[in-house]
């Protein structure tokens, strides 16, 4: 019997391998930096072009009241809607992850992070002034938008032929699933675990506490249960009080973990210049290394690099479209802004700052770009083994709180997103009984083992990014104009109509409202 059920746990495996390499290696990487190229061209480099102008709006205004004011019923404010976006992005990806990618790339694939980050960039302004421009509010006065809206009324609008509407349609059911089957995956169960596994690590594993009837480890269960009733009280409560959780949390664990890895990077100052130059030399393969596997070596470095930072920032996805769509914010771009931000501080920043711990500690070769075998260091560990070294044991449970603080929100977050493509596919009161499912699922996490779960969210993740592109792409034109109108108004002070909404009404009454200089 047990042949038999590790049989059908290999067969799935081998599929799910295979499905997923498709999705994420053989277009779902070059799609995402096509698409990322296409946008920032049509947009002449935003990014780049009016830097000045969204980091004043973003981060320059985080001091600002208009930021944090929520003014309408059914929304956060736009910081908010950032945090909780980071919230579900800045998770275990810019610790363990970062320290994989340059394990299994080597330095070189820190580069390729950056490269996907920035054209990751406008990917998710276009998310988020198209996710802006098609929402709408639902029957509890709450504003509902995501890839589901662009794609159906974008991509698959009336005026469109009618192969059009059906594919848009059927694109977005297609999202909608994938989004509510990740959020239990990769968005709920993995990120459980991983919590659960380093602080039982951290604080728990040197007392060999014995398993509960001889088989249920007790730690894993009293902390799962704890978290589910923590999360519970949080989750029921809405977008509103997910966001105000975030927007408490967020700053302070990043904050905290930045100024840890600062200090790790001073103290190591001499691997500084070192680290930085190796990032490069690896880029590109290595001269040193001839044929093929300098060929395998550069094809590591840029797949390890761009997937790992599609990962942290989730530019791409089209999944924090949906918190972002909650913002009580009118002008799209504005939201597309905070968008833009929110990939280079998730990415550039936090992933940055992780890179050097890990380039700096001792455990990289800089010269080869090799990691350096040591027992009891692997991928998993190797931030929490930098910060060990330098502040003690007090360093790893460092590690281990921040994990717990990066992963529980991350479930926060992805909870509303899997909430959002219930309400699509079904409607707003089924995403109580969603939300019940999600928090007993918790339970699960804590005490699973096996990784195929995990495997199997991770293409589903993958397969919410195919359809969303589509949709983003296909509507290229749309924020090629978008853009035009805010430049033209905003920066260069002409007098034109704003662009606000896709929908009549919503864009008289936001229009009226933008005119009259409330926003």
């Amino acid at each position: 019997m047990n042949s038999f059920i590790d049989s059908i746990i290999e067969a799935i495996t081998s599929v799910n391998n295979s499905i997923n390499n498709f999705v994420w290696l053989t277009i779902g990487l070059w799609l995402l930096i096509g698409t990322g190229i296409i946008l920032s061209t049509l947009t002449g480099f935003f990014q780049v072009t009016h830097i000045r102008h969204w980091l004043q709006k973003t981060i320059g205004s985080v001091f600002k009241k208009s930021s944090h004011n929520r003014k309408e019923q059914g929304s956060v404010s736009q910081f908010q809607a950032l945090c909780t976006a980071l919230a579900a992005t800045i998770g275990t990806g810019n610790i363990a992850g970062v320290a994989a990618a340059i394990v299994l790339g080597g330095p070189g694939a820190v580069f390729w992070m950056w490269v996907a980050a920035f054209f990751g960039m406008m990917t998710n302004f276009s998310e988020n002034i198209l996710g802006i421009f098609f929402r709408r509010k639902n029957k509890e006065g709450e504003w509902s938008g995501g890839a589901m809206y662009y794609l159906q009324d974008g991509l698959g609008g009336k005026d469109r032929p009618k192969v059009l509407q059906i594919l848009g349609r059927i694109l977005a059911i297609i999202f909608a699933i994938c989004a509510i089957l990740a959020s239990f995956g990769i968005g709920n169960m993995g990120q459980i675990n991983k919590i659960v596994l380093n602080v039982d690590s951290a604080f728990f594993a040197k007392y060999n506490i014995p398993p509960l009837f001889g088989f249920i480890p007790i730690v894993p269960l009293v902390l799962g249960i704890i978290i589910m009733l923590i999360s519970a009280i949080i989750i029921i409560g809405g977008v509103k009080r997910i966001a105000t959780v975030a927007e408490m949390v967020v700053p302070f664990m990043a904050g905290l973990y930045i100024l840890g890895a600062v200090a790790i990077i001073c103290i190591h100052f001499g691997s500084i210049i070192p680290a930085f130059l190796s990032i490069f030399k690896f880029a590109f393969g290595v001269k040193a290394v001839a044929g093929g596997a300098a060929g395998a070596a550069l094809k590591s470095a840029i797949t390890q690099g761009c997937k790992r930072g599609v990962f942290s920032n989730e530019a791409g996805l089209g999944s924090s479209v949906m918190v972002h769509s909650n913002s009580d914010v009118k002008e799209p771009i504005k939201q597309g802004l905070w968008g833009i931000f929110e990939v280079f501080f998730d990415t550039i920043v936090v992933c940055s700052i992780t890179a050097m711990v890990v380039l700096t500690s001792g455990y990289i070769d800089l010269e080869t770009g090799l990691f350096i075998e040591t027992e009891g260091v692997s991928d998993a560990n190797l931030v929490a083994k930098a910060f060990g070294n330098v502040f003690g044991a007090p360093g790893e449970w460092f590690i281990a709180i921040a994990i717990f603080l990066f992963a529980f929100t991350t479930v926060l977050g992805w909870s509303h997103y899997g909430g959002k493509a219930i309400e699509y596919l079904i409607n707003e009161k089924a995403v109580w009984v969603y939300r019940i499912i999600f928090i007993s699922f918790m339970i699960a996490g804590a005490l699973a083992t096996s990784s195929l779960a995990w495997d199997i969210s991770d293409t589903f993740n993958g397969m919410m990014m195919i359809p969303n592109l589509i949709g983003v792409l296909s509507l290229a034109p749309l924020v090629h104009r978008l853009t035009r109108n805010y430049i033209e108004r905003k920066i260069r002070g002409m007098d034109e109509k704003p662009m606000l909404s896709y929908f009549p009404d919503i864009q008289e009454e936001h229009e009226q409202k933008v005119m009259a200089g409330e926003e």
